[in-house]
This record gives C-alpha cells, sequence and structure tokens, in this order.
C-alpha cells in the first residue's frame, strides 16, 4: 500500500509541475535578452505576434508599409507596457493581400459554410497564432526541427 502511495505522489508532482511549466508560472519571460523583427505586424496576426512575443520579454521590432500604422501599434504596444519599436518595410503586394482578405470571410452565411465544412465552432483569431510563435522562438523550442504546427482549432487539415 505504501508502494501505491508512493507512486501515485510522484504521478501528482510530476503533473503540477508539467501543469505549472504549461501554463507559464514557472518561468516568466523566456524570450528576455531577444530581439524579434515581425512584419507585417501593425493589425491581426501579426500585431499579435508582436504583442505576444513583447510579453513573453523580447524587444519587438513591428513593420508595416505605412508610418501611420507603425505609429499607432507602437503607441498601442507601448501603452501596455511593453518593450517595442517601429519602423516602415513594405514586405510584399499590398494588392494581392487586399484581395485574399477581402475573399477569406466577408458575409456570414460563407463563415457558416465554411466553419460546417471545417468541422470547426468558430474562426480563428489573430491571438490563437501568437502563442505558438512565441513558443517556436524561446528556448523552450530549443529541440524542436522541421516540425509543421497545425493552428486549426481541430479542424481537419493535410500538409
Amino acid at each position: 500500500m505504501r508502494k501505491a502511495g508512493l507512486l501515485l505522489g510522484g504521478c501528482a508532482r510530476t503533473w503540477k509541475a508539467v501543469r505549472m511549466a504549461s501554463s507559464g508560472a514557472t518561468r516568466q519571460n523566456p524570450l528576455a535578452n531577444k530581439v524579434a523583427l515581425v512584419t507585417a505586424s501593425t493589425e491581426g496576426i501579426g500585431l499579435a505576434i508582436a504583442r505576444r512575443l513583447a510579453q513573453d520579454g523580447a524587444h519587438v521590432v513591428v513593420s508595416s508599409r505605412k508610418q501611420q500604422n507603425v505609429d499607432r501599434a507602437v503607441a498601442a504596444l507601448q501603452g501596455e507596457g511593453l518593450s517595442v519599436t517601429g519602423t516602415v518595410c513594405h514586405v510584399g503586394k499590398a494588392e494581392d493581400r487586399e484581395r485574399l482578405v477581402a475573399t477569406l470571410w466577408e458575409d456570414k452565411a460563407r463563415e457558416d459554410s465554411i466553419k460546417e465544412r471545417m468541422n470547426i465552432r468558430r474562426l480563428g483569431q489573430p491571438e490563437d497564432c501568437a502563442g505558438i510563435v512565441s513558443f517556436l522562438c524561446s528556448e523552450d523550442a530549443s529541440y524542436i526541427t522541421g516540425e509543421t504546427v497545425v493552428v486549426g482549432g481541430g479542424a481537419p487539415s493535410r500538409l
């Protein structure tokens, strides 16, 4: 009986350690002393990633094609007490991005159809991608190589 108690106690301690590590309770600022340059990061997924990397301790440089977007994002993130600077940078054709955005979820019927077809309850939000990016930038992911991580809310995917 004592042996079983020791085993259960060990499992409970291990589970608590795993739970604390995954919640971030044991590590603060996993990206301290790192600099992250995040392109197209003044809105949407890019902004969410920039915010998360800064929250995790990195100094973040945000960028956009337009100075006013950079200024707005820098002000917002610095207003949250985060270490952020910004610069103007054009990283692609604006008309291609606009066309892509204009087709992803504009009307409710199309959104509902896509959610049903993909068997998901909601469409992803920019913040849904930020945590995995921060993790992959940290030392916690230093032994991970050549992996594909799907941030798809459980939707079936093929690569």
